[in-house]
């Protein structure tokens, strides 16, 4: 695929450049809660703004019903972006409407616009190919040039990110050409050993990635709601933990193949537990006891690794040449429930490994734990992204890139 330094050896001074964008970030009414999303996709917007474009930033946030709605509009988003450029940004009310057709109009060269939510049009989403193909044809109308770096929506096969790269010239933006480097790193000529670790809540969003590395990683240490699935394969009793009773014979299968090709694979041997969910709003304190995870009582809930476990997945890491990490170990947002997610993130900055946060919550934990984003090798802004990459999916956004 062509990318976006190609682009400006080309010369971009004087056109509408359309980025798609992955602004979907988390918001508290009009707060937004961590910006990472936004400051990824800086690189590209700036290079292409400093270069002279016209530059129209268009992302979903959300799932509104494929009409606007006021809780999930970007102009938040819109306004940090202006304040992480440091210069003014354009925001449109609509988003191939009159609002959009007038603020792309009066940019000047180097000018920034922000048109709104991509899902407030039906469009987008549609699994209508005409429907999603008409809406594709009216953003193209809004721009010269398509730069793909949305790397958080290159799975779905969406309007903005499947159909309009067909309908103008197309290159790959910073962030996705970052984002590939990086997974090819995962699944071409791997460094061991291979170490990943799967957390979460539920196992039925991992089956296809455990299937497919089972064939590539030495050792994976699972956490995470989804950890409970694979006790209860084991035969354990698992308390009020999250389950996922029809996954059960899809775990056993995959304990089976594991030990059968000599892959490592590790459930937590301790646990926090509790009879009462946390309160995450008011972080009340939610007096954890800690058990062995093959004696969970009856009444209780699993929210964290406890630290037999932390020691041991630290263990396990240590000696790593490459690490993929999807999914937090517990409650994280809790701080009694907080401690196994921390000590995942620790061990791997301490690892000399290669080290990858496969985003989603993962990305969020580092963050809100504190952790600096740089003592990791990477932190990837796309975790159903990267999982369906791993997976060895072909990705509709990445395809459509493609010459």
């Amino acid at each position: 695929m062509k990318t976006i330094d190609e682009l400006l050896a080309e010369g971009v001074s004087g056109k509408r450049v359309f980025v798609r964008a992955d602004l979907n970030v988390p918001l508290d009414g009009t707060t937004i809660t961590d910006d990472g999303r936004i400051r990824a996709v800086l690189p590209t917007v700036k290079a292409l703004a400093d270069a002279g474009a016209r530059v129209v930033v268009a992302s979903h946030l959300g799932r509104p019903k494929g009409a606007p709605d006021p809780a999930f509009s970007l102009a938040p988003a819109a306004t940090r972006l202006g304040e992480l450029l440091g210069s003014d940004v354009a925001f449109a009310t609509d988003t191939v409407g009159d609002s959009a057709k007038a603020t792309v109009a009066g940019l000047a060269d180097g000018q920034v616009a922000v048109i709104e939510n991509l899902r407030f049009n039906a469009g987008e989403t549609s699994k209508d190919d005409a429907e999603r193909g008409a809406f594709a044809a009216a953003l193209a109308e809004l721009a010269d040039v398509y730069v793909g770096d949305g790397f958080g929506a290159v799975h779905r096969k969406h309007a903005s990110v499947f159909d309009l790269p067909g309908k103008l010239p197309h290159y790959a933006g910073h962030l996705i050409a970052t984002e590939v480097g990086v997974l090819k790193k995962l699944t071409d000529d791997v460094k061991r050993p291979y170490v990943v670790v799967l957390g979460g809540a539920k196992v039925s969003d991992k089956l296809g990635v455990i299937d497919h590395l089972l064939e590539k990683a030495d050792r994976i240490l699972v956490g995470g709601g989804m950890a409970y699935t694979f006790l209860a394969a084991q035969g354990h009793e698992v308390g009020i933990s999250l389950l996922q009773k029809d996954q059960i014979p899809a775990c056993q299968e995959y304990l089976k193949r594991a030990e059968e090709r000599g892959v490592e694979f590790l459930l937590p041997v301790d646990v926090l537990v509790s009879a009462d969910f946390p309160d995450l709003k008011t972080k009340a304190p939610a007096n954890p006891t800690t058990v062995a995870s093959t004696a969970i009582p009856a009444d209780q809930e699993g929210l964290d690794i406890g630290p037999e476990t932390r020691t041991l997945y630290a263990s396990k890491l240590a000696d790593a040449a490459t690490v993929f990490w999807n999914g937090p170990m517990g409650v994280f947002e809790h701080p009694d429930y907080a401690e196994g997610t921390k000590a995942v993130a620790q061990a791997l900055v301490d690892s000399p490994a290669f080290t990858v946060v496969g985003g989603g919550d993962s990305a969020a934990a580092v963050r809100l734990l504190g952790f600096d984003e740089n003592a990791f090798g990477h932190i990837s802004t796309g975790g159903g992204a990267s999982l369906e990459y791993l997976e060895g999916k072909t990705l509709p956004g990445l395809a459509a890139l493609e010459d």
